[in-house]
């Protein structure tokens, strides 16, 4: 979900507009968790470290979006770290500042509500995928999870984004993307996949 565009005066009233370039940390696993982020142009990544240091993807968020919910919880600490994947431009806020307008916007509040929402129940889903769906089930989930309200539509995703989201490897995305051209349901182009028949992908999670 998307705060809407109507919305981001709030935060640009309560927070400051900050900038980075891939790459570059926003903030790290463990940091005290005290701003909460909205998205203006650009997109990061949100990912775990493991003791043995390996990075496990959980979200690639984009305009709009909002991150570092963990701030809602006094004295909390960052479960994730998030870094830019593109040039990105953010507005951070503390939620001292943010409080007046949530008294003030009904609409606020609740969209801010709903992300909490969303992103228990986008957990839940994370985990059924990690232990339950195959190769082309957790492809075929990902490309119906960007759907956009008519077919075809377009995914501006590299094969490499993809990789690191759903927890496969690139070589085994760029072949189930092939198989899924051969089938007919989407057309595989450079950075975009389009999208040109959902029923079937989501015939592949009907299995």
């Amino acid at each position: 979900m998307k705060i809407h565009k109507n919305l981001f005066k709030y935060f640009e009233k309560a927070g400051r507009k900050m900038n980075y370039h891939p790459h570059d940390i926003i903030y790290m696993q463990e940091d005290d968790s005290t701003s909460l982020y909205l998205i203006i142009s650009g997109r990061v990544r949100v990912y775990h470290m493991t003791s043995s240091g390996e990075e496990v993807t959980y979200e690639i968020l984009d305009k709009g979006r909002i991150f570092g919910k963990s701030s809602f919880f006094q004295n909390a600490l960052r479960p994730t770290t998030v870094s830019a994947l593109s040039d990105v431009e953010l507005i951070s806020c503390h939620l001292e500042e943010l409080y007046p307008y949530l008294t003030s916007s009904q609409d606020l509040t609740i969209a801010l509500l709903q992300h909490m929402v969303q992103n228990c129940d986008y957990m839940t889903s994370l985990l059924k995928k990690s232990y339950t769906y195959d190769r082309f089930e957790k492809v075929a989930s990902f490309l119906l999870e960007q759907h956009h309200k008519q077919v075809p539509y377009v995914i501006k995703w590299t094969h490499e984004e993809i990789s690191t989201l759903v927890g496969l490897s690139r070589v085994t995305i760029t072949k189930v993307l092939n198989i899924f051209v051969k089938q007919g349901y989407i057309q595989n182009k450079y950075r975009q996949i389009i999208v040109i028949d959902e029923k079937g992908l989501e015939s592949i999670l009907k299995k």
